[in-house]
């Protein structure tokens, strides 16, 4: 994405599921549901569990904007302003939560040599 390149539907697919499972582990819990249609969804976040019906927390964007929020080139409350995230509930602020990885570091070439 930054570099401009287009990845395929499969590469998106794979690395939406597996963000949305670290998001899973990064906030464990089952309060709010996040949904990146039509690769996947998850509950997570501590709180009054759901088990039936719509989730009074719901947070659901595009794959694209969910994977800028995971890398930091999109913070969340930028994304819900801009109405690319739509998030819905006392709960659904998961700021606290993005980017999911850390951007990357450039290496440093005087190690080298």
């Amino acid at each position: 994405m930054a570099t401009g390149a287009v990845p395929d539907r499969a590469e998106v697919r794979d690395a939406v599921r597996a963000l949305l499972a670290l998001l899973r582990e990064r906030a464990p819990g089952r309060s709010v549901e996040v949904r990146v249609p039509p690769y996947g969804a998850v509950q997570c976040v501590a709180g009054p569990r759901h088990t039936r019906g719509t989730p009074p927390n719901v947070v659901e964007t595009d794959p694209e904007t969910f994977l800028r929020l995971a890398v930091g080139e999109l913070r969340f409350p930028d994304a819900v302003a801009a109405g690319r995230v739509r998030a819905s509930g006392v709960r659904a602020d998961l700021t606290p939560y993005f980017p999911l990885l850390e951007p990357a570091r450039p290496s440093d070439a005087s190690a080298d040599g």
